[in-house]
């Protein structure tokens, strides 16, 4: 049997998320705004998901690319210090790391993103034998890719012809297109886990059931997070369903990227569909229990409370 370096790859995008709390939805020009609160925190889908899954107790590898600066390094270290491995991280000579703006509101946030060099990586800056030494493979924010868009298809073949699994979670298209290469890389994908929004835009319906039986009938395994519904898994005829947990919510930016994590920390160990969603309903519960989508990851004392109320919860690897 192959001995594999990690558990799971994943080759995506970083930046940090300034979180600007207390300001108002109708944004006035010209006014100088106060917000009542601020976060600066490690931000993206891809390496949100990275820095948990390793928390979890996950080995993980994952590429990147960063600018010359400051907010490349401070993501890096992030990442670092949750155990996530970063050799195989490219730096760009010429464009910036990306930042992500976020205005949070009580129902609804902004969210305004430079994509930096993220946007410019292409199958060039991955190094496909450090992939390819996992049991899994995920990508998130599929159309955020600009460069690498055209090629995933070709990457996710590669990958499937060394072994790996793929999930895939797209998360929004600026564009609101939801086609490019993705009907084309949608074939090499096993676990495909879009939100209720998500799922209706790329079945191209408003009624989310049609959504579900469409796009479960194009996939191994559909896993669809529903927020405070909780989070629902459809592989063939079998339909698992989830309910969160109940915490006080702080902010649910990440809370996605986190149920990603805890479902993929236990299904790539072969757990069965109910413990995979009631791991990834409980990350993701965890993390909305403070600013951003890590915060909450890196305060040991923190999980160890939340596994006092929570005591199926999987210990944190200190």
């Amino acid at each position: 049997m192959k001995e594999h370096r990690f558990d799971i790859t994943i080759a995506g995008e970083i930046n940090l998320d300034i979180l600007l709390y207390g300001l108002p939805e109708a944004i006035p020009l010209e006014r100088e705004l106060l917000a009542s609160d601020c976060c600066v925190t490690l931000g993206s889908s891809s390496a949100i998901t990275a820095h948990n899954l390793s928390v979890l107790g996950s080995k993980v590898g994952f590429i990147t690319r960063v600018g010359r600066d400051d907010f490349g390094g401070m993501a890096l270290r992030r990442l670092n210090a949750a155990g996530v491995d970063l050799s195989r991280v490219t730096e760009s000579e010429s464009l910036s790391t990306g930042l992500t703006m976020v205005l949070p509101h009580p129902e609804s946030r902004h969210i305004l993103t430079y994509p930096g060099c993220m946007a410019e990586m292409t199958l060039e800056h991955l190094d496909l034998d450090y992939l390819t030494s996992a049991r899994h493979f995920h990508l998130s924010s599929f159309f955020l890719h600009r460069a690498l868009v055209p090629q995933i298809p070709e990457l996710f073949r590669r990958l499937k012809a060394a072994g790996l699994t793929i999930s895939c979670d797209t998360n929004d298209d600026p564009a609101d297109r939801w086609d490019e290469t993705f009907p084309d890389a949608l074939p090499y994908v096993d676990m495909l886990m879009p939100n209720e929004r998500e799922a209706c835009k790329m079945a191209r319906t408003d009624d989310f059931e049609e959504a579900v039986r469409r796009l479960s009938a194009k996939v191994p395994l559909l896993v669809v997070k529903m927020g405070s519904k909780g989070a629902m898994a459809i592989r063939g005829s079998e339909r698992v369903h989830c309910l969160p947990l109940s915490v006080d919510v702080v902010d649910p930016l990440g809370a996605g990227d986190t149920f990603n994590a805890g479902f993929l920390h236990q299904y790539v160990r072969g757990a069965d569909l109910k413990t995979s969603l009631e791991c990834g309903n409980r990350a993701a519960a965890f993390s909305t229990t403070r600013s951003g989508g890590t915060e909450a990851f890196r305060n040991p004392a923190l999980w160890a409370e939340f596994c006092e109320l929570h005591s199926s919860c999987l210990p944190m690897r200190r």
